[in-house]
């Protein structure tokens, strides 16, 4: 099967943005490193710095973070301080501030031991997105990570610079949501390794020519069409992954499923699809105001109540026609372990859908359960 993006570098995008991040080092561009789908990149674009995912995937930093770090801490958390009193993430290194932001009790308390070594700007994310107040304080929050940028980089953005930002964005997530289109196919042309590659480089709009870049990849997919090339068959069950973010090593909880001849067609988390959902409103009187209000309707379980996950989760199951749905919680992730329980009953009650639970961190010493449970799941859409 052709590749769906031939760049060079052995089709890891890892390594294309971060060839990407030192040529734009050497040119002098001011680089800031984020960790979460709520930092609003296209504020960091429009000042002309360029924004950067930090590593927080890999089993193998934590037990560096384990020494200062509580070992029942959740896994994403030790791996990403653990990354840092290492010295072991090129993008942290390449940082020259970083935004972090209040999701949960766990990260802004590392927060506090990273600011020692990187400046650090911690945004005060409300979580009660129903009320009137939340929409206001988001605003401000964002004003204030403005005057941040500008005062430690030196640079400024008007109005109409993020209101260009936040038209490029909204193109770029109206592409990549046609390349989602391809995994709703029955059976899907596009895999999800594939979709997580694409989406790697898509979500922080590293690249000028992201567009470009994702045009290439509809045209791949459109000629696998042409051609009849697809993944699994009609039988093959068809899977939506939800729950906490997913990447690194993590991401044994597809290759399980692939393992048990089953298809991710919907990698519904904040490292997945659900970045790309919803769009800015264009040409408003104020443009933070507006890119405040698509932020808050991300449906991260750190928001309460959360009923905007529910019912994005049933616009997903209604678009890609899952067969079954498997929640994949960090251990450790309290607010993603609790809320588990109604999405349980959400997919059931409501969907009808076979639903899994699976609760976990980086290492492969539960590959075999998962396993089990997954076969076991299968059996039961089978019948």
């Amino acid at each position: 099967m052709t590749p769906l993006m031939n760049d060079g570098f052995d089709g890891e995008p890892a390594k294309r943005v971060l060839h990407y991040m030192q040529g734009a080092k050497q040119k002098g561009k001011p680089i800031a490193g984020i960790y979460c789908g709520y930092a609003p990149i296209e504020l960091v674009q429009a000042m002309g710095i360029v924004p950067a995912v930090l590593c927080a995937f890999s089993k193998v930093p934590i037990a560096s973070a384990e020494t200062v770090l509580p070992a029942n801490l959740c896994p994403l958390i030790k791996s990403s301080y653990g990354f840092i009193l290492e010295g072991t993430c090129p993008f942290f290194s390449m940082s020259e501030a970083v935004i972090a932001e209040t999701t949960c009790d766990g990260k802004k308390k590392m927060f506090e031991l990273a600011a020692e070594v990187k400046p650090m700007h911690v945004m005060d994310l409300p979580q009660l997105p129903d009320e009137a107040e939340a929409l206001e304080n988001w605003t401000v929050m964002i004003r204030k990570l403005q005057r941040f940028l500008e005062k430690t980089f030196g640079r400024k953005a008007s109005d109409q610079d993020i209101e260009t930002a936040i038209q490029e964005s909204n193109r770029k997530n109206r592409l990549m949501r046609k390349v989602f289109d391809f995994a709703a196919m029955h059976p899907p042309v596009i895999n999800w390794q594939e979709m997580y590659d694409v989406g790697f480089l898509a979500l922080p709009s590293t690249f000028k020519d992201m567009d470009a870049i994702i045009e290439k990849v509809l045209a791949g997919l459109e000629n696998r069409v042409a051609q009849g090339i697809h993944y699994g068959t009609q039988r093959s069950p068809r899977v939506l992954v939800t729950g906490s973010p997913v990447g690194g090593d993590a991401l044994k909880i597809f290759k399980i499923i692939d393992a048990c001849g089953g298809l991710v067609v919907a990698p519904d988390a904040c490292t997945g699809i659900k970045g790309f959902l919803g769009e800015i409103e264009e040409n408003t009187p104020d443009p933070v105001a507006a890119m405040a209000k698509r932020y808050l309707e991300i449906p991260c379980a750190c928001m309460t109540p959360n009923g905007q996950r529910l019912a994005a989760l049933s616009r997903m199951i209604d678009k890609f026609k899952p067969d079954a749905v498997v929640d994949f919680v960090l251990t450790a992730c309290h607010s993603y372990n609790v809320e588990s329980y109604k999405i349980g009953q959400h997919v059931n009650d409501h969907h009808g859908l076979p639903f899994l639970k699976i609760e976990s961190d980086y290492s492969d010493n539960d590959e075999g359960q998962i396993r089990t449970k997954i076969e076991a799941m299968f059996e039961m859409v089978a019948r």
